[in-house]
Parts: C-alpha cells; sequence; structure tokens
C-alpha cells in the first residue's frame, strides 16, 4: 500500500514537472509574442543598434547591443512583401561578449531589398527610423552591373565631459550622420578613428569596451547603421594612443574589441594579423587596410620602416593582381600619396611607399584609387608617375572630431583644384554607374548639412597605362 502512494505521488508529480518543463521549453522556443516592448522597457534592453554589415548574394548580416543578457532576434522580409517574412537565428548576449550579437542571415534572394525588424527576448523592439539592408546583385552574364553608391568618412569624436579635455568640446555636429543617413547610400566605409580613445581607455580593455559601447550608442547616428551595409578599418584612435604603432601591448585585446562592434567579412589572413580585408560589390573592389597592427614608429630612422608590413602587402600585391575590377579601391586610415602631408601618411615610409607604387607600374594594375582619412581636412590630391595613369587619394575627413585649417600645405600643388575643404565637418560620396565597359566614378563631398561641396569625376577608361 505504501508502495503504491508513494508510486501514484511521484508519478503526478512527474506529470506535473514535465508538463511544466514543456511549458517552459514552448515559452523559450517561441519566436515572437506579438508585443511591442514599452518606450522605457526597449531603452533599458537596447544599447545601441542594430547595425548592418557586411552582406554577398545570398548572406548578410546584422549585429545589436543589449544593455544584459538577453535573446535577440530578427524577423526580415522582402521590401514591400512582408509575406515573405522569416525568422533569424535566435542569440544569446552575454558579459563576457559584452552584450553584442552578430546574426547571420542566409539563403536570401540576390539583389533583394530587405527590411527587418528587432526583438529582444521575444518582443519587438520599434524603432523610430528605416531597418533595412540588401543583398549584392547576380549580374554576371546576365546585364550590366547596376550603379552604386558608398559613403565614407572618418574620425567621429562622441563627447563624454568626465574623460575630455577641459575647455570647447572636441565633438560637435553630431546631426551630420542625419544628413548622411538621409542619402541612402548602399555602403557605408569607416575609415578609422570611428571611435577615440581617451588616456583612462589605453590599458584597460573594460574601459576600451566601454568607450566602443558609449560611441555606439550616440542617438544621431542609429539610422545610418541601421539600413546601411557598414564596412570599417581603424587608425590610431580606435586602436590605442595618438600615433599609436605594433608596439602597443594592448593590440590584441584591441582587434578582438574592434571584431566585436563590427560585421566585417574577415580579419586579416591566414595567420597576419589585423584588421586588413577585401571584399567586391557588384563589380568594384575594395581593399581595406590595416596601418597600425605592423606599423613601424613614426619616429623610427631605420630606412626600412614600413606602416603596414612586408605581410600585408605581400597579400594586397597578390590580390591587386587577381582583381579584374575596373576600379580598385585601396583604402587606409592615413593619406596615401600627399606629398607634402605634415601628418601621418604613406609618404613618411618611403621604402614601403616608393617599393609599392614602383611595383603598381611595373605590374601594371589598372584602375588604382585610394580613399584616405585622418587629417581633419578634406582634398582630392593627384599624383602623375612618369609612363603610368595618374594615382587619386581622396582623403575625407572629419565627421564630428575637431577640424583644421589647412596652413601648413595650403598650396600643395598635388592637390586637384577646387577640392580642399577645410574647418568644417564634412563626409565622402562615391558614384560607380556605367556600362559595365565604360564605368564611372564620381567623387563627391558634402557639408554637415547634406550640401554638395565638390565633386570630380574619372573614368575606369583613364585608369589605364596607354
Amino acid at each position: 500500500m505504501t508502495t503504491k502512494c508513494f508510486c501514484r505521488v511521484s508519478f503526478y508529480f512527474c506529470a506535473v514537472w514535465l508538463c511544466f518543463a514543456a511549458a517552459l521549453t514552448a515559452q523559450t522556443n517561441a519566436p515572437f509574442v506579438q508585443q511591442p516592448l514599452n518606450q522605457d522597457s526597449h531603452n533599458t534592453l537596447l544599447r545601441s543598434g542594430p547595425m548592418a554589415g557586411y552582406a554577398e548574394m545570398t548572406e548578410a548580416s546584422l549585429w545589436v547591443q543589449t544593455t544584459r543578457p538577453a535573446e535577440v532576434q530578427f524577423r526580415y522580409w522582402v521590401e514591400g512583401q512582408p509575406q515573405t517574412s522569416a525568422l533569424s537565428e535566435l542569440v544569446k548576449t552575454t558579459k563576457a561578449g559584452d552584450y553584442v550579437a552578430h546574426v547571420i542571415l542566409s539563403l536570401l534572394e540576390p539583389g533583394t531589398k530587405y527590411n527587418y525588424e528587432l526583438y529582444i527576448d521575444g518582443k519587438l523592439v520599434p524603432r523610430p527610423y528605416r531597418l533595412a539592408f540588401q543583398t549584392q546583385s547576380f549580374w554576371q552574364w546576365r546585364t550590366d552591373p547596376p550603379a552604386f553608391t558608398v559613403m565614407f568618412g572618418s574620425c567621429a569624436y562622441v563627447n563624454q565631459e568626465s574623460h575630455d579635455r577641459p575647455g570647447k568640446p572636441y565633438g560637435s555636429d553630431h546631426e551630420i550622420f542625419t544628413a548622411m543617413a538621409a542619402k541612402q547610400p548602399d555602403l557605408m566605409l569607416w575609415l578609422g578613428d570611428n571611435v577615440y580613445y581617451r588616456e583612462p581607455d589605453f590599458f584597460s580593455v573594460a574601459q576600451m569596451k566601454a568607450r566602443y559601447a558609449h560611441t555606439r550608442a550616440l542617438p544621431e547616428m542609429q539610422a545610418l547603421l541601421a539600413a546601411t551595409q557598414n564596412y570599417a578599418i581603424w587608425d590610431d584612435h580606435d586602436y590605442g594612443p595618438n600615433d599609436a604603432d605594433w608596439t602597443y601591448r594592448m593590440k590584441q585585446p584591441a582587434l578582438e574589441i574592434f571584431k566585436s562592434y563590427w560585421v566585417n567579412p574577415a580579419y586579416g589572413h591566414d595567420d597576419v594579423r589585423g584588421v586588413f580585408f577585401n571584399f567586391t560589390w557588384n563589380d568594384i573592389e575594395f581593399f581595406m587596410l590595416d596601418n597600425r597592427y605592423h606599423r613601424s614608429p613614426n619616429y623610427s630612422r631605420d630606412s626600412l620602416r614600413v606602416m603596414f608590413g612586408a605581410a600585408q602587402m605581400r597579400w594586397l600585391k597578390d590580390a591587386l593582381t587577381a582583381s579584374r575590377a575596373p576600379f580598385k579601391m585601396i583604402v587606409a586610415g592615413n593619406q596615401m600619396l600627399n606629398p607634402m602631408s605634415p601628418g601621418e601618411s604613406f609618404t613618411k615610409f618611403p621604402y614601403e611607399q616608393q617599393e609599392f607604387l614602383q611595383w603598381l607600374q611595373t605590374q601594371k594594375v589598372y584602375g588604382v584609387v585610394f580613399l584616405s582619412g585622418d587629417r581633419h581636412i578634406t582634398e582630392l590630391i593627384k599624383i602623375q608617375p612618369e609612363g603610368f595613369y595618374p594615382l587619386y587619394d581622396y582623403t575625407n575627413s572629419s565627421l564630428t572630431a575637431g577640424t583644421y585649417k589647412a596652413d601648413r600645405d595650403a598650396n600643395n600643388p598635388a592637390r586637384v583644384a577646387g577640392t580642399l575643404f577645410d574647418n568644417q565637418h564634412n563626409f565622402g560620396l562615391l558614384r560607380f554607374e556605367g556600362p559595365r565597359t565604360d564605368r564611372k566614378l564620381t567623387m563627391e563631398c558634402y557639408d554637415k548639412t547634406g550640401k554638395l561641396a565638390w565633386k570630380h569625376e574619372v573614368k575606369a577608361s583613364e585608369l589605364r597605362v596607354k
């Protein structure tokens, strides 16, 4: 009798427990509860984002940061076709991962624009701006490559009074990001100094993470991040101290933090560390360089000092040799061609620079254009190597950090007339258009309100050895 009662009681409790566990599992695995969070609640759960990262023909990436451990998921659909909606995988954010989630969306349709929405812990987090991403077109053997636009800029300083220098705030005009988002570019390239570490940050992983989180949460930045494919490299201020080089002892943690806060398709190559990578959008290839991780000290007297290092340069040369892109956009944090640059530049590393430029000419690599940042002024530099096509370096800076007058190189003969834009915040825009056999690049500069300051056109056919 006692045994039977015990078995019945045990069976009863087991049944209750199984029902409870099933209900809990169903709740955990349920994709969403169609109930938006109230304003206070989503401010508590969402730290920054969402952000669209790299995209390929059938794959795209999204990023978001929460304020505590949470479950993140996205619903996405073809623009204008909500009946096509699908759910991403559910990703858990953790304290160890700085509450950041990277979500990869696969098996997408090529050449398609998508809208999406964010859910945290099963509840919709509404955003007051457009959430969108796109996949690359499958144009090969079918049509001419599509026209597209690429926005870029550098030097984004977000003030924090407790850690800033005394006096006038170094960052200003953060509304520039609203003007940038209004242009609805296809891509956004962040050319370094996207975050400004302060002195207390340099040797503390926790403080470095806090700096990234503080900058990424800027309200004015969110609309641009949410609806444009974002790609990034770094310069000194989001790598470490001012003018930092390969000796910076925190460079490995800095790299891991950078990888956490961006969603690039790659970081370095094989066993060569860094933030460098290349990617193609339609028919144009971008070679994103790392000018910090392997850099010699600026004041080294070694005639063989380097800005990129032998391994990265070998990768770049081979990638350029393999590329068939009509425009090959080489992107770096520092100026690449300016013969009069008063600040950091590739020119200050004459051995590596001249060896590379000579290699370009010997190899007859066509279509090369340089993009750079850092200078806190904007200009288009043009040099004409003997027996080669003209080389351009479009420097754009700064987004929100302090600006300067170009006093020390005001009369630079290498500068294209009318392209100096100094002492004002601004951003750059590139337009790629035209048929496959006659592609054209228009380089444009816009002020903080989105007003056009200047533009310069160059055809791919002009960037070949005659």
